[in-house]
């Protein structure tokens, strides 16, 4: 009953208030009818108190999110079963899931009565313009009587995770420098005189298979020759995200940055799907091996969290990739670099690394007056000049600019010269 009593709603308050001015006004009058009204106005309160303050219903909430996981922009639709387990039915239940603001507004339903052992489902759709995990819940029951004067809240301590991704896009095919570093024989080979799996063939050893005979090779010549199995072709790859704070401008999920993520994510999954093994390292830390097992979800996940780090540095994030010398083809992404940090990045071309950059020019994602356009342009000439000078190939991004669009420049051998030599005459432009 003292339950009942704090979950007053405004309306039950107002009839206690009425009945209570209803009976000072019958005294004063002396009208015995007033009182009554008085009696019948205070009742009505205290048995919605009375009623919701004893209602012990056993609830069980389930709920699932459909799909658990989506991308920036993208639709969930979360499912709510609402079952009833007492014996008892149920008054008007409303229903309230929390979610973060993120996520829009919080989704209200009303159910009317579950009967004894009857169980309900609710839907609703939830949808994020900004990457992140969010906690969807808990559900909060409000019971209330049918005149709502009464009511007390319920609530499931449970909540589910919805992982807002990165935007993927997909891109064309291109054969990319570097493709053919990694571990194994020569995939080249390879794939000319045999295929994946069958590479070449030596003469017979005693303790040789005999079902590794190749039969051709044998009467070519003259001498019984077996298959060798060389191991497999490992390609490999190694994604850099730039997350230093003061090399991107913009804000929202039109920043530079938010076009950088964007891009990891779609060149990660471009590269997994080519059969690439890949590792993404981000200036705030992570360093994430893909596997078969995870799939992308891993690295996807690890891209919906990733935030600009306002104390990042060039030097640490060349130290973290350098932790370990896979080679390969390294793809970076950064922001605005100076030609001091573009000349830090040439560390990364050890061991035989073949490195392509997305150099964003993040100014172009401010509206500056001319001189200071002028003098912007001029020092991302000069970066991407100095990472040109320092063997990296170099694509330029601007603002609008779109990734697919922008790929096929990371596979041709020639850009490098033609940018090289443009940015030369920028800069010795800038300097007259």
């Amino acid at each position: 009953m003292r339950d009942g009593l704090r979950g007053l709603t405004t309306r039950g308050r107002s009839f206690l208030a009425a009945a209570l001015a209803a009976a000072v006004s019958a005294l004063i009058l002396g009208e015995k009818d007033l009182l009554r009204v008085a009696v019948l106005l205070a009742v009505l309160p205290l048995l919605a108190a009375a009623y919701v303050g004893r209602s012990r219903y056993k609830l069980a909430c389930n709920r699932s999110l459909d799909p658990h996981r989506v991308p920036v922009g993208a639709s969930s639709r979360v499912v709510l079963r609402l079952q009833n387990l007492s014996r008892l039915p149920t008054g008007t239940l409303l229903l309230e899931d929390r979610l973060p603001y993120a996520l829009g507004s919080r989704p209200r339903v009303v159910l009317e009565r579950l009967g004894a052992h009857q169980a309900s489902s609710v839907a609703y759709t939830v949808r994020a313009d900004v990457r992140g995990r969010y906690e969807v819940g808990p559900l909060v029951v409000r019971l209330t009587d049918p005149f709502g004067l009464c009511e007390l809240t319920r609530s499931f301590p449970s909540v589910d995770q919805l992982t807002v991704i990165p935007q993927v896009t997909p891109l064309p095919s291109v054969r990319l420098p570097g493709e053919y570093a990694g571990s194994g024989s020569s995939r080249a080979r390879s794939v000319a005189v045999h295929g994946e799996d069958d590479a070449a063939t030596r003469e017979y050893r005693m303790g040789d298979d005999l079902r590794r005979v190749h039969w051709k090779s044998t009467a070519r010549t003259g001498e019984l020759m077996v298959r060798r199995e060389e191991q497999p072709w490992e390609s490999r790859a190694t994604v850099v995200l730039d997350t230093r704070g003061y090399g991107h401008r913009g804000d929202g999920p039109t920043a530079s940055f938010e076009w950088a993520v964007s891009a990891a994510a779609s060149i990660a999954v471009h590269l997994r799907q080519a059969g690439y093994k890949l590792r993404l390292v981000t200036g705030d830390g992570a360093d994430v091996d893909a596997t078969e097992a995870a799939g992308d979800g891993l690295l996807l996940d690890q891209l919906a969290e990733v935030r600009l780090d306002p104390r990042g540095d060039i030097t640490t994030l060349v130290r973290q990739v350098r932790q370990r010398g896979d080679g390969g083809l390294i793809i970076g992404l950064f922001g605005a670099v100076s030609t001091a940090e573009a000349e830090l990045l040439a560390g990364l071309r050890g061991n035989g690394a073949t490195c392509v950059g997305f150099l964003l020019d993040s100014s172009t994602w401010l509206h500056l007056p001319p001189r200071a356009r002028a003098e912007a342009d001029h020092a991302h000439g000069a970066a991407a000049l100095a990472l040109l000078q320092s063997g990296w190939r170099v694509v330029g991004v601007d603002h609008g600019a779109r990734l697919p669009a922008l790929w096929p420049q990371a596979g041709r051998g020639s850009q490098g010269f033609a940018l090289r030599a443009a940015l030369a005459e920028t800069v010795a432009g800038g300097v007259k």
